[in-house]
């Protein structure tokens, strides 16, 4: 029974080697998350076992939670980097396959078609304005700015204020209000699902979005020309990763000793 016990024990170890390997791999991606790994233990026994006998037989992984505790922000000069400064996501839309994915990453560009987009293609979705620029809807739509004003003057640039305002601005010196950006919460943001590049989907555990505008209720406000760093502490993740080789070589030297016993069972019964 002993060599399963610290099987398990090593079977844990590599996966919380694994999660800080992630964890460090990623102390320099923009709006990354790190993860932590929550073990449990486990016992053999029954309703009738003597609660003074019962017998523990390892461990499990429980579960490995995501931290969305807010990363450092940089400034990057950029007219379309945005950094959220408290809760909330931003949300995006692909427009091949129309799934709509959240993320920290405030590294957008904008393409062609006068969309604001990710390196992806994705749209960023914004909050619906009317001419004073105030919210109509909480239904987010695609940030566009016309490429060509009312009056019919060529597009300049696109800038994002404190606000969220999506500001469009021409050659004329005019300006459009494109939208409000959209920020998105969860009731439970560890149940979103990593699909990877920074980005998140919805599910059944982190429950359905809610959409409102940069400052209001729990939202966070938005901080142009910055990006959020990741939130991983490299100084923490060393000292975890140096307790999960500890704890990888402790029941790897279990398995050996349990070895070292059977074989001398063996061979004094023999």
């Amino acid at each position: 029974m002993s060599f399963y016990t610290s099987l398990n024990g090593l079977k844990n170890a590599q996966s919380e080697l694994s999660v800080i390997a992630n964890n460090l791999a990623n102390a320099e991606t923009t709006g990354f998350k790190k993860s932590r790994i929550n073990f449990a233990d486990i016992v053999a026994s029954s309703a009738s076992a003597n609660p003074k006998l019962v017998k523990g037989i390892g461990s499990a992984v429980q579960s490995i939670d995501q931290n969305f505790s807010l990363g450092p922000t940089q400034q990057t000069g950029g007219a379309l980097d945005m950094a959220i400064n408290g809760e909330g996501f931003f949300t995006k839309v692909s427009p091949v396959t129309g799934k709509t994915f959240y993320t920290r990453n405030g590294n957008f560009t904008l393409d062609g078609g006068g969309f604001v987009t990710d390196t992806q293609g994705s749209r960023l979705q914004v909050l619906p304005v009317d001419a004073a620029g105030n919210v109509t809807s909480t239904t987010p739509m695609d940030a566009q700015a016309p490429l060509v004003s009312g009056t019919g003057f060529d597009f300049m640039a696109v800038t994002i204020k404190a606000d969220g305002s999506v500001i469009a601005s021409y050659a004329d010196g005019s300006v459009a209000n494109v939208g409000k950006v959209a920020l998105a919460s969860f009731v439970s943001p560890g149940g979103l699902l990593q699909i990877g590049g920074q980005d998140w989907q919805a599910t059944g555990i982190s429950g359905p979005a809610t959409y409102g505008q940069p400052g209001a209720a729990r939202f966070g406000t938005i901080l142009s020309g910055s990006l959020e760093q990741s939130n991983v502490d490299i100084a923490e993740e060393m000292v975890g990763l140096i307790t999960a080789q500890r704890y990888f070589q402790a029941n790897a030297k279990a398995i050996d000793t349990a070895t070292q016993l059977s074989q001398t069972i063996i061979n004094l019964r023999s």
